[in-house]
């Protein structure tokens, strides 16, 4: 499943209900904190699965990579991750969030 800011927080839950129910490991991302001009609100999430199959978006695209990595890790370890990503972090630079806000998200794996 790919991206889609137009789904509800309904919509992603039930697609981590599904993916867990037919015996995958799943890991869920959510906006936390924002301040300045963030690409998303805080509550957006991004559910990922192992194969790295995703459904929704905490960035609209900018930092979607980054995140999508650290749920693949979260889903390996099973330790939980605050990101910050913000236009003096050097890895957003390299992850594409140069719009001038910060960002941080919130990374477990559920199930």
């Amino acid at each position: 499943m790919a991206g889609n800011d137009a789904l509800s927080h309904e919509d992603i839950l039930g697609a981590v209900d599904a993916w867990l129910k037919s015996g995958k490991d799943v890991a869920l991302a959510t906006v936390v904190t924002t301040w300045g001009s963030s690409p998303r609100p805080v509550g957006s999430q991004l559910a990922v699965d192992q194969t790295g199959a995703m459904i929704g978006s905490v960035s609209g695209g900018c930092i979607e990579g980054a995140v999508v990595q650290e749920a693949l890790a979260a889903i390996k370890d099973g330790k939980p991750r605050l990101l910050d990503f913000g236009i003096s972090n050097e890895q957003a630079w390299e992850v594409g969030l140069a719009c001038g806000g910060k960002v941080q998200v919130y990374v477990e794996r559920v199930g």
